[in-house]
């Protein structure tokens, strides 16, 4: 144990790994195996969930001395992206995982920019090498084609090949985790406030809003106040990552700390005060240098789309945080969305009536539906959808602002006629007779009278009479009376049809259109 500059005590810290790699081939696998084999049996069943961390211990050399990692857990890697998002530091080692069977892949290629941007240092694990159709060297070749040099392949690059099916090489991976943490040195602040950053809040029906905190300085104490962006709270209870109450958290330990007055954000930086004041001073400082205090104010931009409004909620604010990152891949020159409010827990009676005052549409994720809130929304045709995959979700919200899109308007010319005697006229209808020069005249179609070629009225064919019997249709080469209705049914006939003019006679079809 050493001392900064500050006379504040500092020591090694346990260092904080965030898993990285395309979905399926095996992140959680392995962290789920880590989890198995390295939290004393008994304890690891009783994982809260939601928590976004958890801690393991290995017995690292032959005096059997354990050493600690921190994990950011599924969905932690939401919080290490959205960390390293306003420019901070969570994770100290990265693990790239790539299936053996498969090797790179497109979210392979983004987490390999990801590591490079940040330049957090990284093992690559090699899994699912007992499968059919793995194929070591061809991953290692497909790294290489990315800049991802690997031991024996070029590079310093170290890999691991594994199974987090069998467990075999997972011993293995967490030892070249930590001779990469032994590289970096790791030191912190054990003592003094605490600062670090929310890695998971939910909303639980019985505790009220929770909070996973990793500790990065000092320490974290029941009793404290801490602020995280907007969000302030007294730590009225802290538990580890089992389910333990526990009274102080250090560095690199995940913590669920109950007591906000809000959820924060995941990925916002925390830290601890000792009252109220500090505490709700940091967060207006914080809110006032994002320009959070005036975002209520400004109101949207001023735009000429048409405007989807939503009202989201999610289980917890990790997935609020994966919606809204999915959802501005959503883009269109014609229509937008606006989400007036993101929540977390359950849509209830407060969710439908603003939703009522606005006319928005309440999307779910992961959460139930209040009976009274359905109902009311029920009485006032408000939709609500929930959903349990971010895709699906996306889907919905795709079809939603689609529905405010023109139609795209089909027109299918079924004939022409030439008109050659004039009737009768009055505000709202002209009757003519004419003769068929070209395909058929329908009745109920639509008509534009063209003069010299271009169109002069828009006109509904509303009566067709051939030798004086009404019918429906008059086909080419035959002469018919029809009585041209004014289209839209409203104001006056202002133009007069003349003897010599061409009806185009047509029929239009909407089709919806999609994003």
């Amino acid at each position: 144990m050493s001392s900064d500059s500050n006379n504040k005590k500092t020591a090694t810290r346990p260092p904080v790994v965030v898993i990285l790699g395309h979905v399926d081939h095996g992140k959680t696998s392995i962290l789920d195996k880590i989890r198995k084999a390295k939290v004393a049996e008994g304890e690891a069943g009783g994982i809260t969930q939601h928590v976004g961390a958890y801690q393991i211990e290995h017995p690292s050399d032959s005096s059997g001395q354990a050493k600690k990692i921190t994990f950011l857990d599924t969905p932690g890697h939401e919080a290490f992206s959205a960390i390293r998002s306003r420019g901070a530091k969570v994770a100290d080692v990265a693990v790239l995982v790539v299936a053996a069977d498969e090797g790179v892949k497109p979210q392979t290629k983004e987490s390999i920019n990801i590591l490079k941007e940040s330049e957090v240092p990284f093992v690559v694990a090699i899994n699912k090498i007992d499968s059919q159709g793995a194929n070591i060297q061809a991953v290692k070749q497909g790294l290489a084609e990315n800049e991802v040099l690997v031991e024996g392949y070029g590079g310093q690059v170290p890999v691991v090949e594994m199974s987090a099916k069998t467990g075999e090489g997972i011993d293995e991976l967490i030892e070249m985790i930590l001779l990469l943490a032994e590289l970096e040195d790791l030191e912190a602040p054990m003592e003094g406030q605490a600062s670090g950053f929310v890695i998971e809040t939910h909303l639980e029906s019985r505790r009220g809003i929770v909070a996973t905190l990793l500790v990065q300085e000092g320490e974290l104490q029941v009793g404290d106040w801490v602020s995280a962006g907007s969000a302030t709270g007294k730590v009225r209870f802290m538990e580890d990552f089992k389910g333990e109450s526990v009274k102080i958290a250090v560095s690199s330990q995940p913590v669920v700390v109950l007591g906000w007055n809000e959820a924060p954000r995941v990925g916002e930086m925390f830290k601890s005060f000792n009252n109220v004041k500090e505490a709700e001073k940091n967060s207006l400082i914080k809110q006032f240098l994002s320009g959070q205090l005036f975002e209520q104010e400004s109101g949207p931009e001023t735009t000429n789309k048409k405007i989807s409004n939503l009202i989201i909620k999610a289980d917890t604010q990790g997935s609020l945080e994966a919606i809204d990152q999915v959802m501005k891949a959503i883009i269109s020159d014609e229509v937008d969305y606006r989400v007036v409010n993101y929540g977390v827990g359950g849509i209830n009676d407060n969710d439908v009536n603003n939703a009522i005052a606005i006319s928005a549409a309440v999307i779910g994720f992961n959460v139930s539906v209040d009976g009274s809130a359905a109902n009311l929304a029920e009485r006032n045709d408000i939709t609500i959808k929930t959903f349990r995959i971010i895709y699906e979700l996306i889907e919905e919200v795709r079809n939603i602002m689609s529905e405010l899109l023109d139609p795209e308007i089909k027109r299918t010319v079924l004939g022409k006629i030439k008109i050659l005697a004039l009737f009768k006229k009055d505000a709202r209808s002209q009757v003519v007779g004419g003769k068929v020069t070209k395909g058929k005249a329908v009745r109920g179609s639509m008509v534009d009278v063209l003069r010299g070629g271009s169109p002069v009225l828009t006109a509904k064919l509303g009566q067709l009479q051939h030798n004086k019997a009404d019918v429906t249709e008059v086909t080419e080469g035959l002469e018919c009376g029809l009585r041209l209705d004014l289209h839209g049914g409203k104001g006056e006939m202002a133009i007069t049809v003349q003897q010599g003019d061409i009806l185009e006679v047509y029929t239009e079809e909407k089709i919806k259109r999609t994003l």
